[in-house]
């Protein structure tokens, strides 16, 4: 039996040259009579935390690293760091400006970069946290007492929450929050490293390729895969290394010119996922002209083809086809191109190299659905050497049998018996009052964070409507004398952040749906939830979700989601498949737990004999 961890040693002290001058003799004056500590801070291997705190507007610079000489490290930081590095110059000149050093007695050098980097990534997710400065990110492998590192680090987190509760608020919830969720700073799984480095390797030969000879049409680098497969986690990753390897070149360089830098542009189609991106560029590049986070017509109205990004990054780029949407018009500059039928192409047209993640299952639109020959030809354009898959399943935590049950049910309609499993949760609930609770409960529960409701589209909303249905406040998903407001309902009824302002620390304009905290009680739909993990999802399945003939079929007549069940061209219609695509997003928001009400009686008896 291992014996349990000691408590980490951490020392906060002033950041400035006389403290950092003598900051050995102050950790042997502070732990006089404890050679051990003295030793783990100037002897072992350290963190350390440098923190600016804004008076006025009660917010956080902050720098990570790790150090085997922290007075070496801190007076090279105070001396010659701020002659190469903006950041550095303005710690040194800031008058509020602590730093934290962390020593273990199991520190060591991978052990540090490990707790450096997930430093980094709570760090990054903190509201009160306004910019981040940090170098490359060092998530290491197996080492030594690597199965030690999750409850190091939360000793080491805890402790400094002692000391700071803004900078270093509970874990929990943290860890429910969107952005720590698509935070570059999550250790990549085997298969997504070699995703990675396979994509960079081919973002360089492209850009190498396009220097000596530019192309037409930049070159297309394609990441498949399903729900939950880590496609964001990677491109997140990717999009911090891209621009800010780009950043730290140009620093260390000495590069004056913004014409001598990579030229970065990440594409977010997702209302609620381009908050989460916006926020983390902010955060980590701050104000730089060479980094744009944006939706793709804004950018291809605002970018000539004659003037290429070099690196463009498409996220949910299975929702680029259009059919000539008004929004999207051809550009008169350039009247040879044909711009409003498919976004990718006017996209690749102006830029270098694209990489982009598609999931097939996730068309959610008439408009924007590809066709299996559309799809093939994407493909066969991209090359099978361009197109890379992703096949783990990441989001839900469950056994394989829990996820094969969810699967079946989704692609083949199968209610199969639901099986027992320790960590993951399903459960059906014969009425959705009853489960509209259990999820506020689970809400509660900050080890659980956040859980949300949601439903199939199958009740009237807004779409620009005034004039609310007679007898109802809100537009609303309801069933017998159950109802709870659609998304967006309350603050568009209410104007509830208009008069609330802010959630904590935090903006709630800054915020994507589910992580607004009044949100509890509306219920979302594909649109809101779409690209984010739920802890808990409680899923109404309106009565467009049926169970006939032993399997579960989409009666499109009985849905609302115009979107889906109108036709293409006047006669081809998609509704069976985008319906099972709605049906497949939200039954696969959950991380911890699935709950299920179905509105159709047939379809209900069978999910609760499933259950017995």
């Amino acid at each position: 039996m291992k014996t349990p961890l000691k408590s980490p040693v951490i020392f906060p002290v002033k950041y400035d040259m006389a403290t950092a001058s003598e900051l050995n003799n102050q950790i042997r004056k502070k732990y006089d009579n404890d050679a051990k500590k003295q030793a783990l801070l100037i002897e072992y291997p350290t963190v350390y935390i440098i923190n600016n705190t804004s008076v006025k507007n009660k917010d956080y610079t902050v720098y990570v690293g790790e150090t085997n000489d922290i007075q070496r490290r801190t007076l090279q930081h105070l001396d010659s760091d701020p002659k190469e590095r903006e950041d550095f110059f303005d710690l040194k000149n800031s008058k509020n400006v602590q730093m934290y050093v962390i020593g273990h007695e199991h520190f060591n050098k991978s052990m540090t970069l490990d707790i450096e980097n997930r430093l980094m990534q709570y760090l990054s997710s903190v509201p009160a946290v306004k910019h981040l400065n940090n170098r490359r990110h060092n998530d290491q492998n197996k080492y030594y007492d690597s199965d030690e590192f999750d409850d190091l680090f939360n000793k080491v987190w805890k402790k400094l929450g002692k000391y700071d509760h803004t900078l270093f608020p509970a874990q929990s919830i943290l860890e429910s929050s969107a952005l720590f969720k698509a935070s570059p700073f999550n250790k990549l799984t085997n298969e997504q490293l070699e995703a990675k480095a396979e994509i960079i390797e081919k973002i360089n030969l492209a850009l190498y390729e396009q220097k000596n000879k530019e192309q037409e049409d930049g070159k297309l680098i394609l990441v498949e895969g399903d729900a939950g497969s880590g496609k964001t986690v990677l491109m997140s990753n990717i999009f911090y290394d891209v621009v800010h390897e780009n950043q730290l070149t140009s620093k260390e360089e000495n590069t004056k010119s913004d014409s001598q830098r990579l030229t970065v542009s990440m594409l977010v189609n997702q209302k609620e996922q381009l908050k989460v991106y916006e926020e983390i560029s902010k955060k980590l590049f701050g104000k730089d002209d060479n980094v744009n986070v944006e939706k793709p017509v804004t950018f291809i109205k605002k970018t000539d083809p004659k003037q290429k990004v070099d690196i463009v990054l498409v996220d949910e780029a299975h929702l680029l086809l259009t059919q000539r949407s008004q929004s999207y018009s051809n550009d008169k500059r350039h009247p040879e191109i044909q711009v409003g039928t498919n976004m990718l192409k006017d996209i690749l047209k102006r830029a270098k190299v694209v990489m982009a993640v598609f999931d097939p299952k996730q068309f959610l639109s008439t408009n924007t659905i590809w066709t299996k020959s559309q799809f093939e030809q994407l493909e066969d354009k991209t090359g099978k050497e361009n197109i890379i898959h992703l096949h783990n399943q990441m989001r839900i935590d469950a056994s394989m049998a829990t996820i094969t049950w969810i699967r079946n049910l989704i692609d083949k309609g199968i209610v199969g018996k639901i099986p027992k499993d320790e960590k993951y949760q399903i459960k059906i609930f014969s009425d959705p009052a009853k489960m509209q609770k259990a999820i506020e409960s689970k809400n509660q529960d900050q080890e659980n964070g956040i859980s949300r409701m949601v439903a199939t589209f199958d009740w009237e909303y807004s779409g620009g409507k005034r004039k609310l249905p007679m007898g109802q406040d809100y537009w609303e998903v309801s069933e017998d004398n159950w109802r709870m407001p659609w998304n967006y309902e309350i603050n568009r009824r209410d104007s509830y952040e208009k008069s609330h302002r802010t959630q904590g620390h935090v903006k709630y304009s800054d915020q994507s749906w589910a992580e607004k905290d009044y949100t509890i009680n509306e219920i979302g739909s594909t649109y809101t939830v779409q690209g984010f993990d739920l802890n808990y999802v409680g899923v109404e399945l309106g009565p467009s979700v049926k169970y006939r003939n032993g399997k579960i079929v989409h009666d499109a007549s009985l849905s609302k989601n115009t979107n889906a069940i109108q036709k293409r061209d006047s006669n081809k219609s998609y509704a069976d498949e985008l319906l099972k695509n709605e049906f497949n997003v939200l039954l696969t928001r959950g991380v911890h737990g699935l709950y299920i009400h179905a509105v159709d009686p047939v379809l209900q008896k069978a999910l609760e004999n499933a259950a017995k």
